[in-house]
Order: structure tokens, then C-alpha cells, then sequence
């Protein structure tokens, strides 16, 4: 038995499409579960989740607090299984999606974390530009560098059955096993969509944490998933402002728990306003390049130090205002 888990806000007719896709999957031979969560719609979406009740092994419930993290938190009081799934609401699945997530964390019971392959479905077809995103998906070591997964959360093609590191498994398609769960752990809300404007990185985080604790990641290259990519995201400005979504997230992440006031201003490290500053001086370097690619990759960079700039001062504002909670979400959502 496995739990296939996704939150869902004001998407009613992607959400459709996704859901007619679920009808179509291949059961795993211990069966499945499918939990939606809304988050706070106020489009369509109860009576398109009403609609698919009769159609799939759905349970649906509604957690009005914004913030997508929150509503996953709840999804997982109604997991059921060994296994849970995570996946988003524009994220269409092969037919075997789950058959290979199945076999793969039957396969190798030494490792918790599974992901699988990411490929885009464009709302229509992408600009040449594009490729500058996705011809280098990268492994993410370089967290302030323009990436197939950070922009669209795709994972790299040439990716072949193995174990990974724990921050290339994408939120689309995820797996953990759900003693993870049981055991009390659970996501970050301060962290991930909730609104137009948040620090990126939700499951990530989570990821990294359980990697922490010795849990280990495998990538089953078969279980394959697509993403639904949004005309608005095929422009310049929506990638450079994921950019500062990202440096955000990355900052938060790295610094949430440190309470080191030293060597910084009005709250922000010197080291990272340093950065901030080359990052700017390079793209002003930049802007006299014929090569498009590397005036926007450098626009990327500034964003994203931007970011972690922007973040700084918001984590200096909430250690002010509430020094004992800081670096605890996790454990005050519980």
C-alpha cells in the first residue's frame, strides 16, 4: 500500500486534466491512495475533486491556512502504507508512475528517498532562449547557478538508476518511506509556495534533513513524470524572478538555525553582501557581452545573492520579534 500525496490552490482545470491522467494508472499489487489537499481554492476545485471521488481511491480535505507546506502537513495525517508520494498538481504521471516507484523501493530497502525522472509538457512550445535553462539541468552543487531543476524542477536525462544526493529529488516526484513520518518528522511551512512570493525549497530541505539523519536517496530513472510548464513561466522575467525565490530559500535554509549576529549589517552577513556586490559588478560586465546567454546568466547570479540579501533581513526581523522559535518550525508544526 502506498499514499500518493499532493496540495492543490485555485488550479481547477489543470487539476482536471491531472486527475483524468490518475484514472489511467497502472494499481501497484498492494493498491494505492490518493490524498488531495486543498488549500484554500476558491475556484472549482471541490467540485472537481467531487467529480473524481467516484473515480479514484481520493480523499480530499481542506487546509484553509495558506501555504503548501501546511497542506501537506495535514495530507499526511491520512497517509496510509509503507510508502508516501509526493507529487504537485500539475504534474501528469506515466502510466506505471507508481509500478516503478513500488519497485524500486522494494528493490532497495536500504535507501528512504526515491525520485524519478522529470520531463516538461509545455502549455506551448518553448522559446529557442529556453535552452539556456535546459541545456545545462546541472547537479545543483552550484546553488546560485541557472538550472533546469531550480527554474522548472526537471531532473537531467542522462540520470540512470542509482543512488543520488538527497537535493536532486524534486518535489514532482518524490517518494519517502512513511516510517520517516511516523516517526513525527515533517515539512518546514516556512518554506515553499505560499503566495506569489516565498522562499523556494520545501521538500528540499526536508531532503537535506533526512540525509542528515543517514537516510539515503535512489533515483528510478523508469518512474517518470511530467511537468506542466505555464506559458507565463517561458518568459525572462518570471526565471530571474524564480532566481530570488531561490536565493531566498537557499539562504533560509543554510542560516535558520544559526543565531551568529556577528560581523554583519543591520542583520546581514558582510560575506554575503560581498557577494552580492561582485555578483552586480559582473552583470554589469555582462551588459557589454554580444553573448545573450551570459548577460542573462549573470542577471541570474544577482538575483539569486539579491535573494539571499532579502532573506537575511527577514530572518534578522523574526529572530528580533521571536528569538526562541527560530530554527523550530518543523518541530512547531508537529
Amino acid at each position: 500500500m502506498l499514499t500518493v500525496l499532493l496540495a492543490t490552490r485555485n488550479r481547477a482545470r489543470i487539476l482536471a486534466n491531472v486527475l483524468e491522467s490518475y484514472c489511467r494508472l497502472e494499481s501497484p499489487p498492494t493498491g494505492w491512495k490518493l490524498v488531495v489537499v486543498d488549500n484554500g481554492s476558491t475556484d472549482q476545485t471541490p467540485g472537481v475533486l467531487e467529480t473524481f471521488s467516484s473515480r479514484l481511491p481520493l480523499r480530499s480535505l481542506v487546509e484553509p491556512k495558506a501555504g503548501k507546506n501546511f497542506a501537506l502537513n495535514k495530507g499526511l495525517e491520512l497517509a496510509e502504507g509503507d510508502l508516501t508520494v509526493f507529487t504537485d498538481d500539475d504534474a501528469f504521471p506515466y502510466a506505471d508512475w507508481l509500478l516503478q516507484l513500488r519497485r524500486a523501493a522494494d528493490n532497495h530497502p536500504e535507501y528512504a528517498m526515491f525520485g524519478g525522472a522529470i520531463v516538461p509538457r509545455w502549455e506551448s512550445p518553448p522559446p529557442p532562449w529556453v535552452q539556456w535553462v535546459l541545456a545545462a539541468p546541472g547537479s545543483r552543487l552550484e546553488s546560485c547557478e541557472l538550472q533546469a531543476g531550480t527554474v522548472f524542477a526537471l531532473t537531467d536525462p542522462s540520470f540512470d538508476d542509482g543512488a543520488i544526493p538527497p537535493y536532486l529529488v524534486f518535489g514532482p516526484n518524490m517518494a519517502v518511506r512513511s516510517a520517516v513520518f511516523q516517526s513525527g518528522l515533517r515539512l518546514d511551512p516556512s518554506l515553499g509556495p505560499c503566495g506569489q512570493y516565498y522562499p523556494m525549497g520545501g521538500e528540499t530541505e526536508l531532503l537535506l534533513e533526512l540525509g542528515r539523519l543517514g537516510y539515503k536517496a535512489w533515483h528510478a530513472r523508469d518512474a517518470r513524470v511530467e511537468h506542466f510548464i505555464r506559458n507565463e513561466q517561458l518568459s525572462k522575467a518570471w526565471i530571474l524572478r524564480r532566481a530570488v525565490l531561490s536565493g531566498r530559500g537557499d539562504y533560509r535554509i543554510l542560516n535558520r538555525e544559526s543565531s551568529s549576529q556577528s560581523d554583519s549589517w543591520m542583520g546581514i552577513p558582510r560575506k554575503s553582501l560581498r557577494r552580492m556586490i561582485r555578483a552586480g559588478l559582473r552583470m554589469i560586465v555582462a551588459t557589454t557581452s554580444l553573448q545573450l546567454q551570459t548577460r542573462f546568466r549573470a542577471h541570474w547570479r544577482f538575483n539569486f545573492f539579491r535573494g539571499q540579501i532579502i532573506e537575511a533581513r527577514i530572518l534578522a526581523r523574526e529572530r528580533r520579534a521571536h528569538p526562541a522559535t527560530i530554527g523550530s518550525k518543523r518541530q512547531s508544526s508537529l
